[in-house]
């Protein structure tokens, strides 16, 4: 499956770009902590899109979009944890929000249609 084409994996790579850049402006002293894991979890989320796609069979595809779906849960979190550290202003974290919502039903639809298979 040529997973460049998917509308899963694309939103969830401008979902990772959002990420690297609102993260810019967290303070220095949260480099090795929380915008390093936002950005692991960012990354993560396509990642194994792209892995579960270049497995063999969809109990193994199906699989992988389970860890990307927890990245996922785990980034949602985390921008939480942001906005109520005032590291991220309300426009930016319902700008991430709205994609992360848009992300869990293109993840989730995804897995329904290996689930089928």
């Amino acid at each position: 499956m040529d997973y460049i084409k998917l509308d899963v994996w694309i939103e969830s790579r401008k979902l990772a770009n959002i990420i690297y850049n609102i993260s810019k402006q967290f303070p220095k002293e949260e480099t090795h902590d929380i915008t390093n894991q936002m950005r692991r979890c960012a990354v993560s989320i396509p990642s194994n899109i792209a892995e579960g796609c270049g497995r063999q069979t969809a109990k193994d595809t199906i699989q992988f979009l389970h860890i990307s779906r927890g990245s996922l849960y785990e980034l949602e979190t985390q921008c939480f944890i942001a906005l109520d550290q005032i590291y991220i202003a309300d426009e930016q974290f319902n700008q991430v929000f709205e994609f992360v919502q848009s992300c869990t039903r293109l993840l989730n639809g995804f897995i329904n249609y290996y689930k089928k298979l």
